[in-house]
């Protein structure tokens, strides 16, 4: 995955307030030491959550899921 790709979170993550299947946009990529992805996602505000992410919390979305996305707050969730 790449930066600006647009993917879907696979996991719930309770304290961003953020639910598997919300749609993100990679805005980073990090390759050291371990390769994680910093995701941007907007809740129903228009407001930024940005979070950043194992891979296997991520697949890149198809563009045919609703995208759904919920209000949080910015956080690491590795």
């Amino acid at each position: 995955m790449n930066e600006l790709d647009v993917v879907l979170l696979t996991e719930d993550l309770p304290e961003d307030r953020l639910s598997a299947g919300s749609e993100g946009t990679i805005v980073h990529v990090f390759h050291a030491p371990d390769t994680a992805y910093e995701v941007e996602f907007t809740d129903e505000r228009g407001d930024d959550i940005q979070v950043t992410l194992h891979p296997h919390q991520l697949t890149p979305s198809t563009g045919g899921e609703a995208g759904n996305t919920q209000a949080g707050s910015c956080r690491t969730g590795l």
